[in-house]
Formats: structure tokens, C-alpha cells, sequence
């Protein structure tokens, strides 16, 4: 386990085991319980693993978990306002006492982790859905999923990596933490924007973030999550394909395109903040925060799960404490008399301005 530090972002940790560490891992996974990683389990221990998730060493410990619910902190007092933990079914709980070490797999069985238990307990759902989302409605992608899909105990404690997960699409487009610092260090990239991402990027969006860019004078890059999105998402595949051809847009050396194994929750202004962190430990300097961001749209009510400035004002309420410098989105308008996109502060009376949303695109 090793911390790195850049002029990109603050330390971060590396959990992966090198050598004799690495052999005597790998030796006593052969021993020890074994779990299956889940698809959002196994996002989550790649960015635990190679730093993007510092300062979590390891998924959340009941203390940590408890105090991330009450006060988007963990125990020490660090920010952090989501709950990462490793959910599991009681018969497998069952096998595991305080202090033993597990085994944790891919879904093709290769050793990815080993883990520490240190924590073991089972979660009141209920609360943690009314804290992280706001809601306990089941048409929430989250909410279903963590009433539905997730396990009923909990398990936590430190974890040391013994195999990356490995991926075979884009691959000259996944970065983690440590690349992607190095490479806006090796560009001369002293300031850059960071765009999440989970749908297509239209017009509105490039001229937003080309304006971003120039009132900043920083170059740009869309991070897109390619993990898990909300469930009927354009596939990952058609949309990094759109991002390539978009970033022909923009001048040469000023935008790029990076992946990320992100396991989103769809929580609205707590997942905001939380990729806001995320961004800093990718060695962003900026990172932009949207309307709804991170929303799942509407509820079954025909209303909005949150406010539509909520993530905004969320965000923007802990900028003292990060080394991220968040900027709001503008709400930008199609004025078909001028033929150009204006904020909604800047339409003329007598003027509507059209507006297409991400979903409708």
C-alpha cells in the first residue's frame, strides 16, 4: 500500500500488493472464504483499489458507515458522503468471524482482493435509503437496488489488491488515478475540467464547456462513466463513440476522453459531492456540476426525485474543504431569432429559448 502525490490532487492511496506481499496474498486465498464480487461490488473495488476512493483503505466499518449516514463524514471527520460497503447474504456471513480474511473474486473467479473482516452487521435499509436519496420510493433505480439486489449484512474492513479487474474495451481510454495525473503532467495540463457523464453529449454541451474552458483557461476532459448508469442508459459502447466524434469539436490538445469503472447510485446531491472527490483524486483542478446532476429524473409521482439546483447548492456548500474547484453548469436555451444558445438570464423579453434534455436526445 503506497500514497502518491502529484501537483494534480492531494495523496492518494494505492492498495495493490507488489512481491512478497503479492506471492503470500495470492497463497492465502487459496485458504480462506471466498465471495463472488457483484457488477457494482466489483466497480467499487477497482476505484478502492487503485486510489480513486482515498482515503477509504477499505470498504466502511460500522463506525464510518454510521457516521457517513448522520453526517456525510467518516469517523475521523473527512469528508465523504457516500456508503461503500461490501454487501453480502447471511449464509455467507454466517461462514465469517471478526478478524478472518476472505477472498474476493471476480465473476470468473480470478482473486482480486483479499479482506479483513473487522466489521460485521446488518443495515437498517430503510434509513439509508431516506438519507442517501431522499426517499424510500422503489421507483428510485437506488432505492430498488438496495431493497431489492443488495445483500442484508454488511461486511467491513481493509483490503489489499492482488489483480487488477481487467478490461478489453477502450483501454487507451481507462486511466486511473495515478495515469491520469501523470498524463496531464507530461501535456503541460495545469488546469483541467472534469465532465461526468452517463448520456450523450449534444451542442448545448459543447458550447457550455467551451466557455467554461475559456473563462478558466483550462483544458477539458470528458470523464464518463462506463460502470454502472441508471437502467436503460445508452450502452457505454455507443456513447464513447459519440464522445471521440465530439471532441473533433474542440481545438487540438485542449479536450480529451477518459473512462471511468464508476458504479453510479443515481443520488442526486449527496452523488454529486461524492464525484466531486472522486474528480479531485483523479488529479482535476475543476469539475462541473449540472442541473439534477446525478438524478435519476422523474418519479412516479410525474415530479423530480430532487430539486433541480439541489446538487448545485449541495456542492458548492463544502468548496472550502475540497481542492476541487466545482462549477455550476449554466442553463443554456436555443434562441432560434439569433441562432445561438444563451443562458436563460440573458433571453430578451418576448424570447422562449428550446431546451432538450439529455434522456430526450
Amino acid at each position: 500500500m503506497t500514497p502518491f502525490q502529484s501537483a494534480h490532487g492531494g495523496e492518494l492511496l494505492n492498495l495493490y500488493l507488489q512481491g512478497e506481499p503479492l506471492l503470500e496474498a495470492k497463497e492465502n486465498a487459496k485458504h480462506t472464504a471466498s465471495w463472488d464480487l457483484s457488477k457494482r461490488q466489483l466497480c467499487d473495488i477497482e476505484l478502492l483499489l487503485n486510489g480513486a476512493f482515498s482515503p477509504l483503505d477499505g470498504f466502511l466499518t460500522k463506525a464510518d458507515y454510521d457516521s457517513v449516514l448522520a453526517n456525510m463524514r467518516l469517523a475521523s471527520g473527512a469528508l465523504w458522503p457516500m456508503p461503500i460497503n461490501l454487501d453480502v447474504d447471511e449464509k455467507f456471513a454466517a461462514l465469517v468471524e471478526l478478524g478472518d480474511e476472505i477472498c474476493l473474486r471476480d465473476q470468473e473467479g480470478v482473486v482480486i482482493a483479499n479482506m479483513q473482516v473487522s466489521d460485521k452487521w446488518k443495515p437498517n435499509k430503510t434509513l439509508e435509503a431516506q438519507v442517501v436519496f431522499g426517499c424510500e420510493d422503489d421507483s428510485h433505480p437506488g432505492v430498488h437496488y438496495l431493497q431489492n439486489e443488495a445483500g442484508s449484512v454488511y461486511l467491513g474492513g481493509k483490503i489489499v489488491g492482488v489483480t487488477p479487474p481487467l478490461h478489453y474495451d477502450f483501454v487507451d481510454y481507462r486511466h486511473d488515478p495515478r495515469s491520469l495525473r501523470e498524463n496531464f503532467a507530461a501535456r503541460g495540463w495545469q488546469r483541467v475540467i472534469a465532465f461526468q457523464t452517463r448520456n450523450p453529449v449534444h451542442r448545448a454541451h459543447v458550447i457550455m464547456t467551451k466557455r467554461l474552458m475559456a473563462e478558466h483557461q483550462a483544458q477539458f476532459v470528458i470523464h464518463t462513466a462506463v460502470g454502472l448508469t441508471k437502467p436503460g442508459d445508452l450502452d457505454h459502447f455507443s456513447r464513447v463513440r459519440c464522445y471521440k466524434r465530439v471532441l473533433e469539436h474542440y481545438p487540438s490538445n485542449t479536450a480529451d476522453l477518459s473512462l471511468i469503472q464508476l458504479g453510479m447510485r443515481m443520488a442526486g446531491p449527496r452523488e454529486a459531492l461524492w464525484q466531486a472527490i472522486i474528480r479531485q483524486n483523479f488529479g482535476f483542478t475543476h469539475f462541473i456540476v449540472g442541473r439534477d446532476h446525478a438524478g435519476p429524473g422523474r418519479n412516479n409521482r410525474g415530479g423530480n426525485f430532487y430539486d433541480v439546483e439541489a446538487a448545485q447548492k449541495l456542492v458548492m456548500s463544502f468548496q472550502s474543504e475540497l481542492k476541487i474547484q466545482i462549477l455550476a453548469a449554466p442553463f443554456l436555451r436555443y434562441v432560434e431569432q439569433r441562432g445561438e444558445f444563451c443562458e436563460e438570464s440573458q433571453l430578451l423579453a418576448g424570447e422562449q429559448g428550446l431546451y432538450i434534455s439529455g434522456a430526450e436526445l
